[in-house]
């Protein structure tokens, strides 16, 4: 409620009072006492002609990550699940049901799939060559986007190159020039105000002004820092959109639009914070908030948050969409523009999601052949590079069960980083400094569904299964550490379980589906076991939430307990050097190299030509006492990869197209 209404019905109040009206005056109090707390939207008066109020859609994808096509590249097989083609028939549908419609995108477009890595590493973009995401949207006339952190994987020389060519403008106003004094000055336009002539409910044309500003998580400075070190900065999200708010006002901006590439977080606000849409949906002068990053879904999770309302799909009256990812799901916003003393006010609003794929129906929309023929050129190249033989392997690979048992998938990983990098340190000063290799499961199943796991038969292994056993274009990186910050490392990888209360008899859910998979690193070189039964020590964002916890148990290297104060070189991926994650963030050195990881890969196995998939052990979970009924998820194909002597068994189907498992922890003598 504005302060100018209360002074006005206080006003009223009097008048009645001093006429004698005491029952309408007292009415009026009421009124005046039930609506402190109100939106004061909804308080102040409505226009007296409601039938020139404005009905405005707001359409955004998020997270496309190179999906165009219904196609899965690494099975070589079409799927029903995820794409832009698909997407791209719910945006026609959309846009059919309403008069006024705009169409955003909320970034991590250009990299994420064999077919971003084909334009960005195998044939390059060319300068005035159209990248085949903006082939794709360009037929479905978007506004604007915004960029996401993988936009700059491949550096800036490559984005700008791509977004040179893009067919609508590109904001973003958190990323500045490094020109080493100020930095003031934008990397990408802060915000665009788009001038739409509308229809209102009567049929009359009005003009509304859009303003549209875009963010990115700030940590694209660690994650690729080789790429953007000198190059630009990051400021904090809340920050950069107050502050241009102002300006869209001036410029005559009639609702604001924030392309929010950073999840929802939570309701504390700390500066820099990799997920601030929350914090967002409190900055005065927002209306609508389209938010991704995570790849979770909004309306639909979340709902613990204070200030949300799932059925109206906002968070603190403002209306947002997280419309998953990988296309699989579009972002419906509807607005009812109000004009109030000549400027247009978001009256009402009500947010949705609209889905390509069900778990129980299959699929739920048609691909778009408008958009698939306009990406037909850069998918069949991708199909003929991703079937490139590169060996052979004689027995199957899978990811099925690598979350609860040292696992080949990882295996392979590891033993071709560690062969590339002891070849790079041959004659350096490091040669004979211990090298360990450290790997995490990347497709594990979780929020990315029961489809997401690697699955390599037992043959020719082609570029498109490499690919499935490392997903992202992250480039060779070591870190030299001790024993003691190994330590660290493991036990903040350790958090993706669940404590396990030796004492039950029920069933108990080893799996944090909250902690993600792709920080469950495993370490090779050293051996240990983890300790379930104690709590973890870090929580998914690496801060110590146990601090006497210790899960890591038995760390040992060459069979002798492990020196805190060994130095060792690990090495990894630039993601996780540049990151801040416990163990490596107290690193003495750093060596960034330019090959990719999954080259190292291809490398390898065309050196070795045939290679024989299996797992050293060098991880098991920590023998507890009793017998303790321990589950996990996983795809329901899994079962037919148990081995007889495995400690695994299957239990039965689970929700979402899952299938339950058993482990059977070892036993303390």
């Amino acid at each position: 409620m504005t302060i100018l209404y209360i002074k006005e019905l206080f006003a009223l109040k009097k008048a009645l009072q001093q006429a004698g009206k005491k029952v309408l005056a007292a009415t009026m109090a009421v009124a005046l006492i039930a609506t402190p707390f109100g939106n004061p939207a909804d308080a102040a008066p409505k226009h007296k002609e409601d039938k020139h109020d404005v009905e405005l859609r707001i359409l955004g994808t998020t997270d496309i990550h190179a999906h165009l096509n219904n196609y899965d590249y690494y099975k070589d097989a079409e799927t029903n699940e995820f794409s832009l083609v698909k997407t791209a028939t719910l945006i026609k549908q959309a846009r059919e049901e309403s008069k006024n419609s705009l169409l955003f995108d909320n970034g991590d477009l250009i990299q994420g799939n064999p077919l971003g890595d084909f334009k960005a590493k195998v044939e390059p973009l060319q300068p005035g060559e159209i990248h085949p995401v903006f082939k794709a949207m360009d037929v479905l006339d978007y506004d604007a986007a915004t960029v996401g952190n993988h936009e700059f994987n491949y550096g800036l020389d490559f984005l700008d190159e791509v977004l040179n060519d893009a067919p609508f403008p590109y904001v973003s106003a958190n990323v500045f020039k490094d020109d080493g004094k100020k930095n003031n000055k934008h990397y990408f336009e802060p915000y665009k105000v788009i001038k739409k002539k509308m229809t209102d409910k009567k049929g009359t044309n009005q003009v509304i002004r859009i303003g549209v500003t875009g963010v990115v998580t700030p940590q694209i400075m660690q994650w690729d820092k080789a790429h953007l070190e000198g190059k630009v900065v990051t400021r904090d999200i809340v920050k950069s959109v107050e502050e241009v708010i102002p300006k869209m006002k001036k410029e005559g901006a009639d609702v604001i639009v924030v392309l929010s590439h950073s999840g929802i977080g939570d309701a504390e606000y700390t500066e820099m914070e990799e997920n601030a849409t929350y914090n967002l949906t409190q900055v005065d002068g927002v209306d609508a908030i389209i938010t991704g990053h995570s790849h979770l879904s909004f309306p639909g999770e979340f709902a613990d948050l204070p200030g949300v309302d799932t059925e109206k799909g906002t968070i603190n009256g403002v209306p947002v969409v997280m419309p998953g990812n990988w296309g699989n799901k579009l972002g419906v916003m509807d607005l009812t523009l109000s004009k109030v003393k000549g400027d247009w006010k978001v009256k009402d609003a009500q947010s949705s999601l609209r889905s390509i794929y069900s778990q129980t129906e299959g699929s739920l929309v048609d691909a778009d052949p408008e958009v698939r023929e306009a990406v037909r050129e850069a998918h069949e190249g991708t199909v003929n590079y991703v079937r490139q033989a590169v060996g052979t392997t004689t027995a199957d690979i899978h990811s099925y069960f690598a979350l609860v048992q040292d696992d080949p998938s990882i295996q392979i990983v590891t033993n071709a980083q560690k062969w590339y990098i002891e070849k790079q340190l041959q004659g350096t000063a490091d040669e004979n400094t211990p090298v360990l290799s450290a790997g995490a499961p990347f497709k594990a199943g979780g929020r990315n569904g029961a489809s997401y796991y690697t699955y390599i038969p037992q043959g020719e292994i082609a570029i498109k299964n490499v690919s499935d056993l490392y997903l992202y274009p992250n480039t060779v990186a070591t870190v030299k550490v001790t024993g003691a910050d190994v330590q660290e490392w493991l036990e903040m990888s350790a958090g993706q379980f669940r404590q396990i209360n030796p004492g039950a008899s029920d069933g108990q859910e080893l799996i944090n589906g909250d902690f993600p998979t792709y920080n469950y690193d495993v370490i090779d070189g050293v051996t240990y076991e983890i300790d379930v039964t104690e709590p973890a020590k870090y929580n998914k964002d690496g801060a110590v939430v146990n601090a006497e916890a210790n899960r890591i148990k038995n760390l040992a290297y060459n069979g002798e307990p492990i020196d805190p104060a060994q130095e060792f070189i690990v090495v990894t991926n630039n993601y996780r050097a540049s990151g801040n994650f416990p163990g490596v963030r107290n690193n003495t050195a750093v060596e960034m190299y330019p090959d990719e990881n999954r080259q190292a890969i291809i490398d390898y196995i065309v050196e070795l030509g045939t290679i024989d998939p299996s797992a050293d052990g060098n991880w098991t979970f920590a023998p507890v006492e009793g017998s303790v009924n321990v589950t996990f998820d996983s795809a329901r194909e899994a079962v037919n990869a148990i081995s007889e002597d495995s400690a695994i068994q299957y239990e039965g189907e689970a929700a979402n197209g899952f299938a339950k498992y058993r482990l059977a922890l070892p036993q303390s003598e």
